[in-house]
């Protein structure tokens, strides 16, 4: 229900940005400078759509722990502290991307990259939502959901690549860097951690 508030309260604060968010997955126009501009982390809107994602991501992590290990109890405490996890995680990469970025004098540079990348993840928090709805109050099985998860963040990952193949293979060393450093090496911590 919480959720849903959410997507209200998003169509309340800009329509047009919470209607672009969801379309952005299938978007392969190019990016208007407005678009950069409004890629403000402070705003309500961000921080409405931020607490989105990582609530329906700890949802989905939340039931994937608890299929993958039943001793695990299904209780609010243990998706509290999956919520906390991703919380942390999330703000922390957030802090982390723009202080290097800033750091190394390459934000300009990686502008786009970081917006499609956020952006993205925003519309993949769309479609998990519709699945996680389907998984509870339609009887799919759980299964899908997760193979479906699996789908779209393998193809999020192939459109971005896509999208920005000139700055990735120009600067192709710093790519697998960052790949390494901000996206494999968390995520593999806190699958241990879980598991």
């Amino acid at each position: 229900m919480l959720l849903f508030l959410s997507v209200v309260l998003l169509k309340l604060l800009d329509a047009k940005r919470l209607k672009e968010s969801f379309f952005v997955f299938f978007k392969v126009s190019v990016i208007k400078e407005e678009d950069l501009d409004s890629n403000k982390f402070l705003d309500a809107f961000e921080i409405v759509i931020f607490f989105f994602l990582v609530t329906v991501i700890s949802l989905l992590t939340h039931n994937f722990l608890i299929y993958k290990r039943p001793t695990v109890s299904d209780s609010f405490s243990t998706f509290l502290n999956v919520f906390l996890v991703l919380l942390v995680y999330f703000l922390a990469k957030k802090i982390l991307e723009f202080v290097l970025s800033f750091l190394f004098l390459i934000k300009e540079s990686i502008q786009i990259f970081s917006f499609y990348k956020t952006r993205t993840l925003y519309s993949l928090s769309f479609f998990l939502y519709i699945a996680i709805i389907l998984c509870e109050y339609a009887g799919v099985n759980q299964l899908y959901s997760y193979y479906f998860a699996g789908f779209l963040f393998i193809a999020r990952f192939v459109l971005y690549s896509v999208r920005n193949k000139n700055l990735i293979f120009n600067k192709l060393f710093y790519f697998i860097l960052y790949i390494c450093a901000f996206e494999i090496a968390p995520l593999f911590v806190l699958f241990k951690l879980m598991f």
